[in-house]
């Protein structure tokens, strides 16, 4: 049965950069450290990891907010897409990004066991904060 699950983390630079980066193939790709090509339209196409994620753009909310379908190439065919809101909040100094990734096929604990943090939270630190 699929299941959803949270993640977030912190990063020292504003909601629209981080949102910018995200929803851009040469931010995204730098973000992350892994070619992406994403069509910035609601509607519009994106593939990360260099293929392994793939999906299109459900919503945006400049600054704020982003919904795509997701999913893997390990997904079985019988597998639905999943979902992610990625939220973006201000903070003073910062800005707090908050995953909520859902229909999670089961038995693909690997995304919410590490797999947003190394792939994708290490290296946007990198990134964005220099370390």
């Amino acid at each position: 049965m699929p299941y959803g699950f949270v993640v977030s983390d912190v990063f020292r630079t504003t909601p629209d950069v981080l949102y910018d980066a995200w929803m851009s193939s040469e931010g995204h790709s730098a973000m992350t450290g892994a070619p992406a090509t994403v069509d910035p339209r609601i509607g519009g196409a994106f593939e990360a990891w260099d293929g392994y994620i793939t999906g299109r753009t459900l919503v945006l909310e400049p600054g704020r907010r982003i919904v795509q379908s997701w999913r893997t190439s390990e997904f079985s065919d019988v597998d639905g897409d999943s979902q992610i809101d990625v939220a973006f909040e201000p903070l003073d100094d910062a800005t707090r990004i908050v995953i909520r990734h859902g229909n999670v096929p089961d038995g693909h604990h690997s995304y919410e066991e590490g797999g947003w943090q190394q792939h994708y939270f290490e290296p946007m630190r990198a990134y964005f904060e220099g370390t």
